[in-house]
């Protein structure tokens, strides 16, 4: 049995971008920033920061969009995916990103008096069904407009 999950538990580094598909799929991508603090071998304390791209389709993408913003500290849950292309220099690149199937809000807006208050988003309408259209299709590189 294989497993391909991913949690992860940040903030957000960017506003997300929605935009959609020539199919009309919406599609929403952003960054989330988590910290790792350890304890170095002087006995010092460290933090080392790591950036995740993360990519949601769908319903979820259009949620992601009107709801989260730069700063907002969001759990997202899905699994990794490695795309390659050929860039304007004929050189074939590779980028491996978070595609999301889950997110849950962790804080408030800036602004309102809600702190703590958790929001989660897992729409089922999310995953196309069998007769709508094939589970591959958010992999077709060709349709993301970016």
């Amino acid at each position: 049995m294989d497993l391909n999950k991913v949690m992860l538990i940040g903030r957000l580094t960017k506003n997300p971008e929605l935009r959609s598909t020539p199919s009309g799929q919406s599609v929403t991508s952003f960054s989330l920033a988590t910290n790792r603090v350890f304890t170095d071998a002087g006995g010092q304390k460290q933090e080392r920061p790591e950036f995740h791209n993360i990519v949601a389709w769908g319903k979820l993408a259009e949620i992601c969009s009107q709801y989260l913003t730069k700063g907002r500290r969001a759990y997202i849950e899905g699994r990794l995916q490695t795309r390659d292309w050929v860039g304007q220099d004929q050189t074939k690149r590779y980028t491996t990103e978070v595609v999301a199937d889950n997110m849950i809000i962790l804080d408030a807006p800036s602004g309102s008096g809600n702190q703590g208050q958790q929001r989660s988003y897992t729409p089922a309408q999310n995953q196309p069904s069998e007769k709508q259209a094939p589970q591959d299709e958010e992999q077709i590189i060709e349709e993301i407009p970016f």
